[in-house]
């Protein structure tokens, strides 16, 4: 019978984004097998919340996350990883490998497992859509199934003879009620008063680059609106200590710690660090300012060669015009940033419009719950009879 079978997945997540996903996907598994499913063995690499959830951890990467240009002093750290991984693979029955996200480490992770012919879960697609897009042979073979968190996505990949399904966006499973326009937003705003958030991102370089920036902002929207208020999201308390530390002697800012949608949510626009953040925040709507600040040089010589978009936020990709501003992939200085912030801080019925304009493109991303989809589409996978690699 099916429930007296053992099954075991690998998971591999790098990230605190994916380790959140990856964490939910496991409760959700665990829910839908309770009754007649079979009895699931958790591995891989995360961090705390996905052992906490039910997964062993071989190591745990997700402290370790790094921006795209600081990675490369990390090299070998992930080599060891996919040695380690490959090494567990081979020695091990696994049915099902699910990578979440990080598509530069975790094709290393899904190659391993197809060549020992085992199914591989792409959750999270790759944006090949947005930049080089020609690895979308690597995807093609060394995924099985790959779960899409934008709903332009599926017919993208499969076009190009992926196995690809939209799941939802696993950012809104958390959220208790239905994302609907506030048709009451900014009817007593006042444009001297406002409060603003910001959300600087997770990962070290990037509040390195993009907090300093966001405070000195703060202090010349401060001088425009002189009763401005600021809050801040930290990831965790490591995190929170570091702003609070870079925040001495700046306006003052009271810090959260991962509360984006809720922040933003009591807030009358956020500045706020491009990646998936960017999104919470418009479920909320916010309005917003988009920043983030790669290295001019690397750009210029590589990365505008690669990019494939005409936007490079989220928020502007889904909504296909400039819909907030967007300050990327770098910036020479805050003024200009904090003229159009000010701009639009003044202008009570164009916040409103923007508000009602992003809880409108987010509502395809919430109308069913992602971890529920994904998980699904695991226990399809994994009681589906087949010879797996590694040790029976």
């Amino acid at each position: 019978m099916a429930e007296n079978i053992s099954k075991r997945i690998f998971v591999s997540a790098c990230e605190h984004s994916a380790e959140l996903h990856c964490a939910a996907l496991i409760g959700e598994v665990r829910e839908l097998s309770s009754v007649t499913g079979p009895t699931i063995d958790w591995v891989g690499f995360g961090g705390e919340k996905m052992a906490a959830a039910g997964c062993t951890l071989l190591a745990s990467p997700v402290q370790r996350a790094a921006m795209h240009y600081k990675v490369l002093a990390q090299l070998g750290y992930y080599r060891q990883l996919v040695k380690q991984a490959t090494a567990y693979l081979a020695q091990n029955r696994v049915d099902l490998v699910v990578v979440c996200d990080s598509p530069a480490f975790n094709f290393h992770i899904a190659k391993a497992a197809r060549r020992l012919g085992i199914d591989v879960l792409f959750y999270v697609a790759p944006q090949l859509w947005a930049w080089a897009p020609w690895r979308i042979y690597k995807l093609r073979r060394c995924c099985t199934k790959l779960a899409c968190i934008l709903p332009f996505e599926q017919a993208w990949f499969t076009r190009r003879g992926v196995d690809a399904v939209y799941v939802s966006n696993p950012l809104f499973d958390p959220l208790d009620e239905p994302v609907e326009q506030n048709t009451k937003a900014y009817a007593a705003y006042r444009p001297e008063a406002p409060r603003i958030a910001l959300m600087p991102g997770s990962r070290d370089g990037e509040i390195e680059t993009l907090w300093p920036a966001m405070l000195d902002i703060a202090a010349l929207l401060k001088k425009k609106h002189p009763q401005a208020t600021f809050v801040a999201c930290a990831a965790d308390a490591e995190k929170r200590q570091t702003l609070a530390a870079m925040a001495q002697g700046r306006p003052a800012v009271h810090i959260d710690i991962g509360r984006v949608h809720e922040t933003a949510k009591s807030c009358d626009f956020t500045l706020v660090a491009s990646g998936s953040a960017t999104l919470q925040v418009a479920a909320a709507g916010c309005p917003m300012a988009i920043l983030y600040q790669s290295n001019k040089w690397l750009w210029r010589l590589v990365g505008c060669w690669l990019i494939r978009t005409r936007y490079l936020s989220l928020v502007n990709i889904l909504a296909g015009r400039e819909l907030v501003p967007e300050y990327m992939p770098y910036f020479e200085t805050v003024e200009p940033i904090a003229k159009t912030c000010s701009d639009l801080l003044s202008a009570p019925e164009r916040l409103r419009q923007t508000s009602g304009a992003l809880t409108e493109l987010v509502k395809p991303l919430t109308m069913t719950k992602a971890s529920e989809n994904v998980a699904r589409i695991v226990l399809k996978v994994i009681c589906t009879e087949g010879t797996k690699g590694g040790q029976p």
